[in-house]
């Protein structure tokens, strides 16, 4: 199968409504219906955030028709998990998408900036029992544990550059 055309771009004020579409679409698909968040609580989020001073980045991947398929939003960790500086906010790509290298190529420039930035290391916290922690296995993320030994669904990077350039995003 040849992968299909999009690319990636930063997301823009403009694109807040977009977002907020495909943010509800696609925590839809990844969490059921049940507690989805709706259009309009997300439309004033993503706006909201675009308007105060950011203090964090999203990129976007757009379809050769202009729609919006996916998003990875970063921002700087709160220190709560020692060890990591940067952190994998939210990720999200339409199902119809998977599998075409959306998600790596997302992850590739999140690393990418956070390493621009000086941001060697970066967390994510997800789900344990999303089917999504295979993806985050085969870019190498390492399970994070809790002091009981209890995997709650956090993976981590603690050398981006080896995310970077040993070949787990292309």
């Amino acid at each position: 199968m040849t992968p299909a055309a999009f690319r990636i771009r930063d997301a823009r004020p403009e694109d807040a409504a977009a977002l907020a579409k495909l943010h509800v679409a696609t925590f839809k698909e990844a969490h059921g219906r049940l507690g989805a968040p709706r259009f309009e609580l997300r439309e004033r989020q993503w706006r909201a955030a675009f308007e105060r001073e950011r203090d964090w980045f999203c990129y976007v991947a757009e379809a050769p028709d202009g729609r919006l398929i996916g998003f990875a939003k970063g921002t700087l960790h709160d220190g709560g998990v020692p060890g990591f500086k940067g952190e994998l906010d939210k990720i999200y790509v339409l199902r119809e998408w998977h599998r075409q290298g959306v998600g790596r190529q997302l992850v590739e420039h999140v690393a990418r900036r956070f390493l621009e930035r000086q941001v060697t290391s970066m967390l994510l916290f997800g789900d344990a029992r999303s089917q999504s922690n295979v993806f985050y296995e085969r870019l190498g993320a390492e399970r994070l544990l809790s002091p009981e030994g209890e995997f709650h669904g956090g993976y981590g990077w603690r050398d981006l550059h080896q995310l970077v350039g040993a070949g787990f995003v292309r």
